[in-house]
Formats: structure tokens, sequence, C-alpha cells
């Protein structure tokens, strides 16, 4: 069973990664070469090569001799990679549902671990299926151990879900800085796309803060995603990207795909256009789980008009809004923000259409501290600082 998203602004239809079924930099030269340098260091994360006349390399870099095509930076890059794979595997999962009707495979990583028991993030999609005792969830694990596994808690809205295995002591993979991505990094993917596991591919950051949304209309997750284009296709759901240090930054979470009769419904596969849902969004949720089974979600407390075709995302009459985790005037209100406003920009991030504002809106905790642009029309906007509040999340 392949699963698709809605479709987004882009036109492209967005898949699901469930198996069985959306302004940085470049690496350059740096450092001063001379006649009688023949060796440099080759930064592990960003390909920069640097002059290195003492034959010694820095933490993070890779020692080269100039002129030797066995270590050209490429080599280097590809060394780094099979490093990064020896020291994140062990902590990589396949994550099987099985289901009266059949079953889903999907990806996961191993986040916390003490002597009995061990915990796994993955995506709420990878194990949609089994909740309510519909189905069961098992893992396996990097050594081949099939362990039965029970879900802890999971969040519709990021569309992230703990699990929890009777394993302990087992490998926990690092966690990295999402916020510190540029556009041009290297990033990995793991996961067992297709049923295949230990596969792993290997690409950039395509791009960073992308909205996509996916799901059924009423049951959607907005993300704010970061964009590579390392293979992704249905399996990797879960799986986590890492960054060339071998931390995770992402959860591989869909793709987009196309076809020559527009918007393919079935058999969806990498196009490199990936989706992985950023570690730093993720954390909060995760760790709310599995202290609590439950998440929280930010509220501004606001709805949106659905119908409304012009730039930026419009507001609908705070009378017409109905939103669990209200009562009396919401975080907009307070803050004075027009009935009916069009909103234009968020924290100065532009604001094309609603889809953009409900993840822009997401990406932060509750509670934070945020500025909108907002008015009656596009040209007479104004702005507003606004506490955002703090519901449950489904």
């Amino acid at each position: 069973m392949r699963k698709l998203f809605t479709t987004t602004p882009a036109k492209l239809a967005m898949g699901f990664v469930v198996g069985a079924t959306v302004a940085g930099g470049v690496a350059t030269a740096a450092g001063t070469f001379s006649g009688n340098v023949t060796t440099a260091c080759v930064d592990n994360r960003t390909s920069a090569i640097y002059a290195s006349p003492t034959g010694t390399c820095a933490a993070g870099r890779s020692l080269v001799t100039l002129g030797a095509p066995a270590q050209s930076a490429a080599i280097v890059a590809n060394n780094s990679i099979k490093a990064v794979v020896a020291k994140v595997s062990p902590a990589v999962v396949t994550v099987n549902v099985t289901t009266s009707s059949g079953g889903d495979t999907g990806s996961g990583s191993i986040i916390k671990s003490d002597a009995t028991s061990s915990y796994i993030l993955t995506n709420n999609h990878v194990i949609d299926a089994a909740v309510g005792g519909a189905g069961t969830v098992s893992v396996s694990l990097d050594n081949g151990d099939d362990v039965d596994a029970t879900i802890v808690g999971r969040d519709k809205n990021f569309d992230l879900a703990v699990l929890k295995i009777n394993r302990g002591n087992l490998p926990v993979i690092a966690k990295g800085d999402s916020s510190a991505l540029s556009i041009g990094d290297q990033v990995i993917a793991f996961g067992s796309p297709l049923g295949l596991d230990h596969t792993v591919t290997a690409g950039i950051v395509s791009s960073l803060n992308r909205p996509v949304t996916t799901g059924t209309s009423g049951a959607e997750s907005y993300v704010d995603a970061v964009q590579t284009d390392a293979a992704i296709n249905p399996g990797n759901s879960g799986g986590p990207l890492t960054n060339a240090a071998g931390e995770m930054i992402g959860i591989n979470s869909a793709i987009a795909s196309t076809s020559s009769s527009g918007l393919s419904t079935a058999q969806a596969g990498s196009i490199g256009l990936g989706f992985a849902i950023p570690i730093n969004e993720a954390n909060r949720i995760v760790n709310q789980i599995i202290a609590t089974g439950k998440s929280t979600r930010p509220l501004l407390g606001v709805c949106f008009d659905t119908s409304y075709t012009g730039k930026g995302a419009k507001m609908l009459p705070y009378a017409q809004c109905t939103l669990t985790g209200i009562t009396g005037q919401g975080p907009a209100q307070k803050s004075g923000i027009p009935d009916s406003s069009i909103i234009t920009q968020i924290n100065g991030v532009k604001i094309p259409d609603q889809v953009t504002a409900i993840v822009r809106i997401r990406a932060f905790a509750p509670n934070t501290t945020i500025t909108i642009m907002a008015g009656p029309t596009l040209t007479n906007q104004k702005s507003y600082t606004v506490t955002l509040g703090e519901t449950a999340s489904s």
C-alpha cells in the first residue's frame, strides 16, 4: 500500500515514504597555497580545503596529499561517508507493522537506551495502522534481531511517533543541530526503502524551511522541512537524515513525485525531492511523548480562510473560529490583530499562503514570543507582538 500526501502549491504529489505499500553556501577553497605545500586538510562537513604545511589537521578535517588522485577531496568525502555509516547504522532499525489486511514497513532511530529498554523515533504514518490494537509493531535491529515494540505516543500534527522495546544497552544515535544547516551541506539518509534494510544514500541540503503538508483533509501534518536530493523512497519513513558528522539533523518523512499524466497517486519513487522533519522541531515533541505519552503544539488562535487566493494568509473572523485550548480571547486577538486580517510575515519570513503560515507557527515552541505582520489589506500592514499559547496536540 502506498500512501500519498495532499498536493502542495508547487503542484507536486507528496508521498509518504512508508514501504510495501518538500540560503546557504557551497564549499569553497580556503587558505593560501604555495609551491612547497604538498598536503592540505579537507573539512569533513563543508569540503573546504585548507593548506597544511605541517602535514597535520585539526579535528573535523582529513589530511590529503596534493596532486595524488587517490587522495582527492571526493575520495576523502567517500571515506567520511564510510565513517558515518559505521557510526550511525547500529542505531538504525526497520519498523514492521502487521495488520489483518497486510502491513507496512518503515524505519526508525534508537534515541534513548538504558539497561532494560530503548526508545525509537519514527513517523506517525509508519505505525498509524497499528494504533488501538488494530495491528502489531516490531523492530528489526542492526544485528538482525526482531523485537516486539509498543507505541509510547504519537503526534499526528507533526507526524512523529515514539516506540519502546524491552531491549537495553543499545547504540543511540547522536543528535545534531538542524538550525546550523546551510544549503549545500552534505547529508546522508538511512533506512529500509522497499524493505531493503541497511540502505544508505547521500546528497546535499537542497533547501531549508520548505513548507510541506501531508496526510488527508482534516488530518494533515505540517512540516517545516529540510529538503534534500539524497534518494528517499517508500520505507525510508522515520529513518534518520544525518550531517557529515553522523548526527541526526532530520527524520525522513516525505517525497515528491510527478508522472507524465500529471500528479502521481501510486508507486511513488525518488526524483531527488525528499523532505525531513528538522530534529530541533522534533526534540520538544519527542521529549514530551517519552515523559507523558502526549505532546503539545503552539497556538496562535486563528483559523484561515481556505477560499482566499491572494497573497498572504487570510484569517476568518474570530467569532467563526472554533479551536480547542482557547478560553476567551486567543493569543492573536489579545495582541490586537484585527478580525479577518491578512498575515504577510511571521518573524521576518514572508507568508505567501495559509500552509506556510501554519508551518511557520508550528515550528515554534509554545509560549514563544513572535512578531507578525498583519492587516486588513496587503497595503495596510502593522507589526504585532504575539506570545503563542499551548494546546494538546493530536
